[in-house]
């Protein structure tokens, strides 16, 4: 199905940020084809036509850290499926079997003009599982995935500490925490290299029994996908880069909240910091150096950030508005709205789909009636390929 949006003040987020004050854009099949000045485009009767009336367009925002549809809303037990808290290594765990598409916060996300996120298990393990990113929208969450697995999720600090002291049984210290993830890694690259070794030589080399933990990690020992550890004190920050460095696995550090303080510290060992959620109480130790300037701080340093809601903690809906908080707290608005499109994309690698507006690309686009960081502004309507949806 083709269609085409006119008349529309485009913000394209793409390598060199062009704007476009009077433009459109045309798509076909969930894909754009055409971007341009209006005086350039030349309209069809036969395609569907969106007038957006010198709307502000985007493209849909990202959110590279949520529990969405994990923790489901209004319900406890029943709908909590993001923690499987009977043993600390479960990286064979994939967010896509727990995640209930029919959780309303997906649409209030949706109309929010959040069209991507990342679903992650919790973080009481110290090997999560697998984490997805998907689309907000659809039924079937098997057909709403951009890219599973997208990462692997780790976990350091006081949650696993703390959930595994109840249980009276290790980790109980951070010792034990980097020793068990250490041993696993350890176990899953001598699994990863023999298979490797097995496909090259099946003369030589016997094929080593399928262990369905160490297959699940075998990907960040390739570097096709990332660890994506979830440290907030400096001292688990480090270990996270000295464990990542040891296996020589790519590190995103997920909340980061002492982060800005060593920012001279992190440098290239690290892709990228997804920072919060901020809109929240220090509740506890390790969150006593939260600063609402450390996306701002850490952007400057040039350390690429994604803004995050870290849903349900801060609601998914809230992503602009953490956002908003970042620009008051001096963060520069272009460096905020890329940390929640094209940054945010690329340091979750799916920046071949979305993250920007360009050729290609899938056709999220986000219509607003002003500036998406002034909390003024409305989302008019939401392009999710197949549909256009109306925040009416």
């Amino acid at each position: 199905m083709e269609k085409v949006f006119i008349n529309l003040h485009i913000h394209t987020m793409n390598d060199n940020n062009d704007i476009i004050e009077n433009g459109y854009i045309k798509c076909i099949n969930g894909k754009i084809t055409e971007i341009g000045k209006m005086s350039e485009c030349v309209q069809n009767e036969n395609v569907e036509t969106i007038d957006g009336n010198n709307a502000f367009a985007y493209p849909g925002l990202i959110d590279a850290h949520t529990h969405l549809g994990l923790f489901e809303d209004s319900l406890t037990f029943e709908g909590d499926d993001g923690n499987e808290d009977t043993d600390p290594i479960t990286p064979h765990l994939r967010a896509i079997d727990g995640t209930n598409p029919q959780d309303r916060y997906f649409r209030e996300a949706l109309l929010s003009g959040v069209t991507t996120t990342l679903i992650c298990p919790g973080s009481t393990n110290l090997i999560g599982g697998q984490i997805a990113a998907i689309k907000t929208y659809g039924e079937r969450i098997d057909k709403m995935i951009i890219k599973d697995p997208a990462a692997i999720k780790f976990s350091l600090g006081e949650n696993p500490k703390s959930t595994y002291n109840d249980k009276e049984q290790t980790p109980v210290t951070r010792m034990a925490a980097a020793a068990l993830i250490r041993e696993t890694l350890y176990k899953a690259k001598r699994y990863y290299e023999d298979k490797q070794a097995y496909k090259k030589d099946k003369a030589n080399n016997d094929e080593p029994e399928f262990d369905m933990k160490y297959e699940a990690l075998c990907p960040l020992f390739s570097r096709e996908i990332p660890a994506h550890f979830h440290a907030h004190r400096e001292d688990d920050i480090f270990t996270a880069l000295r464990i990542c460095s040891e296996f020589n696995i790519r590190c995103v550090i997920v909340h980061g909240t002492d982060a800005w303080l060593i920012n001279d510290e992190i440098g290239a060992e690290c892709e990228g910091i997804l920072v919060g959620p901020f809109l929240t109480d220090r509740s506890k130790p390790e969150l006593k150096n939260l600063n609402l300037k450390a996306a701002d701080i850490l952007s400057r340093k040039g350390i690429p950030v994604a803004i995050i809601t870290d849903h349900p903690e801060t609601p998914l809906p809230f992503l602009t508005l953490c956002a908003s908080v970042a620009v008051k707290e001096g963060m520069e608005p272009d460096a905020t709205l890329r940390s929640v499109t094209s940054d945010a994309a690329r340091i979750c690698g799916i920046s071949d789909r979305v993250g920007s507006l360009e050729v290609g690309k899938d056709s999220d686009i986000v219509l607003v009636d002003g500036d998406i960081l002034d909390l003024r502004s409305k989302v008019i309507l939401v392009n999710t390929g197949s549909s256009v949806i109306y925040n009416s």
